[in-house]
């Protein structure tokens, strides 16, 4: 794991208003990183720790003023589809991030693209029914960010949770297909994206974030 005497990371968060990115944003802030919020509207987001972290106002809908990045380590994206988002929204994010020259780091869903059917039927049966039409996006948008030589993730369920002492990062074709829908927190999710920023083990490859096996 990271060790504070190797200095900190400059880590840009996109989607740091959502549930994962406020967890992304707070634990880098605890590791001792410096952060830059990548957020819709500025003026309505209060960072955990101001003196740390900076707010920049990006929007991926209009990447001709989407902010410079040049300057952080690393991007991870916890971007989502909020209510009332056109379709496009992931789509245009992983396109942005792939045409920039920063390691990228994003995160997707388990059961999109090359990893259906890899969370078991039950499972792939609840993401057609809540997901629906946003498999395919996912899927897309997936595709374009590993063109982008981004690592993805692909999250099961997400729940309420704390970060899981047994958590690991498995790449999608060493990853069992469980019996039972498989599921992991947003926490451990959150700092298993951080352990990848701070140690990357592989580059353009698919991983699966798990709290335990």
């Amino acid at each position: 794991m990271f060790t504070h005497e190797r200095g900190t990371m400059r880590i840009a968060v996109l989607g740091a208003t959502g549930r994962v990115g406020q967890l992304v944003v707070g634990q880098a802030v605890t590791r001792g990183h410096e952060v830059v919020a990548l957020v819709r509207v500025p003026e309505r987001y209060s960072p955990p720790a101001p003196e740390t972290v900076e707010v920049r106002a990006a929007d991926v809908t209009t990447p001709q003023v989407f902010p410079d990045l040049s300057d952080v380590d690393v991007v991870v994206s916890v971007l989502g589809m909020s209510k009332g988002d056109r379709p496009g929204v992931l789509v245009a994010g992983a396109t942005i991030l792939a045409a920039l020259s920063v390691r990228t780091l994003w995160l997707g869903a388990l059961g999109s693209g090359p990893s259906v059917g890899a969370g078991g039927g039950m499972y792939q049966k609840i993401m057609k029914m809540f997901v629906g039409k946003e498999l395919q996006e996912k899927a897309e948008a997936d595709k374009i960010a590993l063109a982008g030589g981004a690592t993805v993730f692909h999250a099961p369920d997400l729940w309420v949770g704390d970060v899981s002492a047994k958590r690991r990062n498995v790449p999608l074709a060493d990853y069992p297909k469980p019996l039972l829908p498989p599921h992991v927190s947003r926490a451990t999710v959150a700092a298993l994206l951080l352990d990848e920023a701070e140690q990357p083990a592989r580059e353009a490859q698919i991983l699966v974030p798990v709290g335990s096996l």
